[in-house]
């Protein structure tokens, strides 16, 4: 490669060789340049470096004496550079030269083989290591990057890759670099093996640990590919199952990790000292407590006598800190030093009390928040600027925001105030969903004939906590058009308006059923005043106007029920009523999140009344939910419904008003609103003017998502029948159900599949095992 310019070239003769003299200088010899004033320099050898970023290298400037430093100092920042790969340095008269050879530039980075990795990601990876397009060519990072490939892979099992790395040069001193990958066969987990274990069996153990040889997620989890960091994680999990049950001084001795020849089977074999069993013979505390001792020891999970428990022990540190963190210490230290009684077997504890320093809020900051204005989020706040530090007040602070609805997750953090030791900065992060939901759809069947529907609602509506909802639902036998709106913070102090319009009209195919048509029309307001930071109570006031036709083909239900308004014998004909309903309602709320719960409890409580009307007619709900985590990653979700309605004095209950059960919110493998008395005509379900409602749910997350509470599946247990207005509710009446489901908070909304095996059907009852539903979960 021809390195000088052929305009700028010199004879050589007129230049004297400074690099040699450079190189003499360096290994001590005598000889040495001649010391001369630059009046100029020049670059030749560059092809895409700027002359100018060469000469910002330089320490050397015109008008300066240049020498024998001046001259290794120049070679070392040139090379240190890595953008040349041969400097020399000449002298024309009083013309410093810089006679360079760049370094080839990375034209393009490919990867032939990978199945294991996205294309995308490896470049990515590679590049943050120097190996990229337009980064300058080094055989060192190509090697590192080769190195970090096979890494990758053997993080993924993958203990028979191979790599093999082609650089082609190309014009304009430029090269492709290819990295061909056989990724082999996955080397599974052929074998875990206990070694020193007396008191838990090798299968106990294997349960407590997330590697293993594999099973029915495998394919999704992993689980049976050996990872180091895996592995450490599962030796930690080993020791905690033994510290939870007394075994104080266990100890993993030693962890061994084969792979066969063929690099397809691994065995894992861990050593382990079991130790004794130890019990707590006392608890002690020594430190400044504020006159506060007896309240600082009722919040001690360990007990005398007791077996000693190390996620007890950990629990009751951290209650103690937060306990402190109410009264403004926010950085308070306890630690639980032990006394270990090797003879008796016993172990009393110490916990020391350093509270620090007392300090404040400085400033609450947001972050994350790209839609939802910030007043939205700060007036659920509860812990307030330059006031003294409340770990309760800043929790009640983190579940009023996730309870919003508005965000996927919601993270707190209290950094230290840089510059202070008194002061903490609340740092509230938020990652916000879509509250949005639009839905278009039509459909056409041999019954409802053509079918169009649409809606749309917005949680945050333009990010300011108010909800707008239009719903618009038309076929040949339904119509329904629905406004509503709500505003949680109608006034300062959080009191909330809600209100609704709507008018649907009912045709049933007759095809399916007897004929009937029902025709509603009305609006409704509300209230809802807090009066704790869980409780708020509502009322309200609607007015609707009903009217019922039926003939001669209709269900014995709406007959019975024109008879008793109109007084027709026969029953047909048209009954209208208007209503002038009064609501009344409470709930509670002490769930860490309304989308995820994973602990607390949600109570409502519902009349609506209406005496002053025509229907005259009372219906009371209430509902009860709690949560309770049996494990960190497990929630144990109750919950209980009862609803009963009744006409008032001679007036029958409306039947427009009925309950329903079956299906996903009540009895799931039963066909949405099939339970309850039957027309004895058609075979259809009435619904019932009281209904009894109970479910349960083990909550798990999905193989695989680790801590995404967006995604989860869950094992179900439900319960629940309708009954008709006067009728006794008996329990042995009751359908019940057991399954598996999934849950999914999806970009398009929360999602529930359920699979479910009824327990104790009925001749009659419809059964749907397999069902679905877009919406909030119960």
């Amino acid at each position: 490669m021809k390195l000088h310019s052929e305009r700028f070239a010199l004879p050589s003769f007129r230049r004297s060789l400074i690099g040699a003299a450079v190189l003499a200088a360096c290994s001590g010899s005598a000889y040495a340049i001649n010391p001369f004033t630059v009046k100029d320099i020049r670059v030749e050898g560059i092809q895409r470096t700027e002359a100018g970023t060469v000469f910002s290298y330089l320490p050397v400037r015109v008008g300066e004496t240049f020498d024998d430093s001046k001259s290794i100092t120049t070679i070392k920042a040139l090379y240190a550079t890595g953008i040349f790969k041969d400097v020399r340095l000449e002298q024309d008269g009083d013309v410093l030269v810089v006679i360079v050879e760049e370094r080839p530039a990375i034209a393009k980075v490919d990867f032939t083989g990978t199945k294991e990795f996205e294309k995308d990601t490896l470049v990515k990876a590679l590049k943050d290591i120097g190996v990229g397009e337009a980064k300058t060519f080094d055989k060192a990072s190509v090697d590192r990057a080769e190195q970090e490939l096979k890494r990758q892979y053997l993080s993924r099992g993958l203990y028979g890759v191979k790599v093999t790395t082609t650089v082609t040069p190309i014009e304009r001193n430029r090269v492709n670099i290819v990295f061909a990958v056989d990724e082999g066969d996955v080397a599974k987990i052929k074998q875990i093996n206990f070694v020193g274990n007396k008191v838990f069996s090798d299968s106990e153990l294997r349960d407590q640990i997330a590697l293993n040889t594999g099973g029915w997620f495998s394919w999704y989890t992993k689980a049976n590919q050996y990872s180091k960091t895996k592995l450490t994680g599962d030796l930690e999990s080993l020791k905690s199952y033994y510290l939870n049950r007394g075994y104080i001084e266990m100890q993993v001795d030693s962890t061994q990790v084969s792979i066969t020849p063929d690099k397809k089977d691994i065995y894992i074999t861990i050593n382990i000292t079991e130790g004794e069993k130890y019990k707590v013979s006392d608890i002690k505390f020594e430190g400044e407590m504020f006159g506060r001792e007896d309240e600082l020891r009722s919040l001690v999970l360990l007990r005398k006598g007791e077996t000693y428990s190390g996620e007890r022990l950990t629990a009751t540190n951290k209650l103690i800190s937060d306990r402190l963190g109410t009264f403004g210490y926010a950085f308070a230290n306890v630690n639980a030093n032990p006394e270990i009684d090797r003879d008796k077997r016993e172990v009393a504890f110490t916990f020391f009390i350093d509270p620090g320093k007392r300090v404040y809020v400085r400033h609450m900051n947001i972050a994350g928040n790209t839609t939802t204005r910030d007043e939205v989020i700060r007036r659920e706040f509860r812990q307030f600027e330059s006031s003294w530090y409340d770990a309760n007040k800043i929790k009640l602070t983190r579940d009023r925001v996730d309870r919003t609805g508005f965000f996927k997750e919601v993270t707190i953090d209290t950094p230290e105030a840089q510059g202070t030791s008194d002061q903490v900065d609340v740092q509230l992060t938020v990652t916000e969903k879509p509250t949005g939901n639009f839905q278009i759809g039509g459909a056409f069947s041999q019954a409802e004939k053509f079918t169009f529907n649409a809606s749309i609602q917005q949680a945050n509506f333009a990010g300011s906590g108010n909800t707008v909802g239009i719903n618009l639902n038309t076929s040949k036998y339904s119509r329904t058009i629905e406004f509503s709106n709500t505003n949680p913070y109608y006034t300062d102090d959080g009191v909330s308006r809600s209100f609704d319009l709507y008018l649907r009209t009912m045709n049933p195919p007759a095809l399916n059923q007897g004929f009937y048509s029902i025709k509603q029309q009305g609006g409704r307001i509300s209230w809802g005043v807090p009066f704790s930071e869980v409780d708020t109570i509502f009322f309200g006031a609607g007015l609707e106007r009903s009217r019922i036709t039926t003939d001669i083909s209709s269900p014995i239900l709406y007959k019975t029920y024109v008879t008793n308004v109109t007084g027709n014998v026969d029953g047909i004909g048209t009954a209208t009523t208007t209503a002038l309903p009064l609501t009344a309602a409470w709930a509670r709320d002490s769930r860490d999140s309304a989308i995820t719960p994973t602990i607390g409890m949600y109570q409502r409580v519902n009349l609506e009344l209406d005496f002053a009307g025509r229907s005259k007619y009372y219906r009371a709900v209430y509902e009860h939910q709690w949560y309770k985590p049996l494990h960190p990653k497990v929630t144990l979700a109750l919950r209980g419904e009862i609803d009963y309605g009744h006409g008032i004095g001679d007036h029958p209950y409306p039947v427009f008003k009925n309950f329903y059960a079956g299906g996903i919110g009540s009895v799931r493998g039963y066909l949405s609103s099939s339970l309850g008395i039957v027309d004895p005509t058609f075979g259809d379900a009435q619904g019932g003017a009281s209904r009894l409602i109970g479910n349960a749910e083990l909550q798990m997350p999905f193989p695989g998502s680790g801590q995404d509470r967006s995604l989860r599946w869950f094992g179900f247990l439900d319960g629940g029948q309708v009954y008709q207005e006067g009728q006794r509710m008996r329990a042995s009446e009751l359908r019940y159900s057991t399954g598996l489901g999934l849950s999914w908070i999806s970009p398009v909304g929360p999602l529930k599949l359920s699979y479910a095996k009824p327990l104790n059907a009925k001749p009659g009852d419809r059964l749907e095992r397999f069902q679905f539903q877009m919406g909030t979960g119960f």
